[in-house]
């Protein structure tokens, strides 16, 4: 499995995710300009501000080059992941669901959450069970899922909804509790807390590597 790794201006948690995915496979950081995947397996697009965050988060990100390469991937089944910044990527992208709006607090948060894995059966949690309990930190001022009621209905009907914030745990004032969703397909997932900062136990966690190893399963 080769994982390749989009590096934005203003990226700040790609070297994290570049050497999380180096622990269950090969990784190489890709260029934002360059419009060029180099037949990697699997993409993930890291957190941070691309852009600076201008006009809105991920909104000039989403017109890349990279992005027009990544949007042809996944619609050909190829796996993707949003992490934070990664998720507002996508769901401007269209790729996802829904958008990312400001916490209720109107202020940064970086703590670590509970979350609970609904669906079990995408491409980035295959490696875990429903019910299962993730610990992982997030950190963001701009992470409150939301969606119309009439789209989180068809998500949940669907099984695109991938992860909740455990009960007491959602700071963020997502909807439904959603800290993650994906496509109907489930090879493209996003979510904001961050399991490439989860890879090992002398940080407190290591249960953010099971979303690394469930896209190494994967038949590339």
């Amino acid at each position: 499995m080769k994982f390749g790794i989009v590096r934005f201006p203003g990226s700040c948690d790609e070297v994290d995710a570049l050497v999380a995915a180096r622990r269950v496979g090969e990784a190489e950081l890709l260029w934002h300009g360059d419009a060029d995947l180099r037949g990697v397996d699997a993409v993930i697009i890291p957190g941070g501000f691309s852009y600076g965050d201008h006009l809105r988060v991920g909104a000039i990100a989403r017109f890349a080059p990279v992005m027009g390469e990544i949007e042809r991937f996944a619609a050909t089944g190829g796996l993707v992941l949003g992490i934070c910044n990664g998720f507002q990527v996508l769901c401007e992208a269209g790729l996802l669901s829904g958008a990312l709006l400001p916490n209720t607090s109107l202020k940064f948060v970086c703590r670590q959450v509970g979350l609970e894995v609904v669906n079990a059966s995408t491409s980035w949690t295959g490696a875990c069970s429903v019910g299962e309990t993730l610990s992982i930190p997030a950190k963001h001022t701009t992470g409150r899922y939301y969606a119309p009621d009439p789209v989180l209905d068809e998500l949940e009907a669907n099984g695109q909804v991938v992860l909740r914030y455990r009960a007491g745990e959602n700071f963020n004032g997502s909807a439904r509790d959603i800290a993650a969703v994906s496509n109907p397909a489930g090879n493209v997932v996003g979510l904001m807390p961050h399991p490439e900062h989860a890879v090992d136990l002398l940080t407190g966690s290591a249960d953010g590597l099971k979303l690394f190893e469930s896209a190494a399963r994967v038949p590339a």
